[in-house]
């Protein structure tokens, strides 16, 4: 078993774990042992199935945004052309990151309109300044010596970029995106307030309607979700460390 395959096996189990418990029949009996008045109301599992394929969807949407953008500017970042506005580009995303999902969501509400618009942007505001900062990260991790020595042999500064920097940062890139895939998991889940269909909507409506079950399903499902895919990341990133 490869190094990346061991490191993903943890948050695999976990993942199948979380997901298997939140099957109606385990969910419903785990509310039902500790839930009085009223019984449990489980969501069925082809709904269950229906709302984490949309939640995964929105979620891998929100990924690429934050993914693209975030990379973009962290390149940017260190170009030392661009030294100047560093400190903006990174007071920017702390900015957007400040502000909660739910207010993002709430005032774009008006302009975006339901459903997936106010969400995506409330992913990319809360995505963006870890995306910015583990890609600064892993581009200076480079060693100057390696960036010096594709200079002398007369590679351009956009040579150096995608045939030296980029590969040797690479695992560094994906831990960025791994953190950036559990965010958007999570932030995904709030969408259900401006009315995207998402593991999100149980909670929401469970909340409402008093039903456990299905918010105990949502949050399993959500949670089966983040480490299901960050194992794949982390399986990932081993592959591309190996030697």
């Amino acid at each position: 078993m490869t190094a990346g395959l061991r490191a993903a096996r943890a948050p695999f189990l976990v993942g199948l774990g979380f997901a298997a418990a939140s099957h109606p029949a385990v969910a419903g009996l785990a509310v039902g042992l500790v839930a009085d008045g009223a019984g449990p109301r489980p969501l069925a599992p082809d709904r269950l199935l229906a709302l984490a394929a949309n939640h995964l969807a929105l979620t891998g949407a929100g990924l690429l945004l934050v993914a693209g953008l975030g990379i973009a500017l962290g390149i940017a970042a260190t170009r030392p052309a661009l030294a100047p506005i560093r400190g903006g580009i990174d007071a920017f995303a702390a900015l957007a990151q400040a502000v909660p999902p739910v207010v993002v969501v709430a005032l774009a509400l008006p302009v975006l309109g339901f459903g997936g618009p106010p969400t995506l942007l409330a992913l990319l505001a809360y995505g963006l300044m870890p995306c910015i900062r583990g890609t600064v990260g892993a581009l200076e991790a480079v060693p100057r010596e390696t960036r010096a020595a594709a200079e002398a042999i007369g590679l351009t500064p956009g040579q150096i970029l995608a045939r030296v920097e980029l590969p040797l940062a690479a695992p560094g890139l994906i831990e960025t995106v791994r953190t950036a895939l559990v965010l958007s998991v999570s932030v995904a889940a709030v969408g259900a307030l401006a009315g995207a269909s998402t593991l999100g909507t149980p909670i929401v409506a469970g909340l409402q309607n008093q039903n456990f079950a299905a918010m105990l399903q949502g949050t399993l499902a959500t949670a089966a979700l983040a480490f299901l895919g960050d194992a794949a990341l982390l399986a990932v990133g081993g592959w591309m460390r190996r030697d």
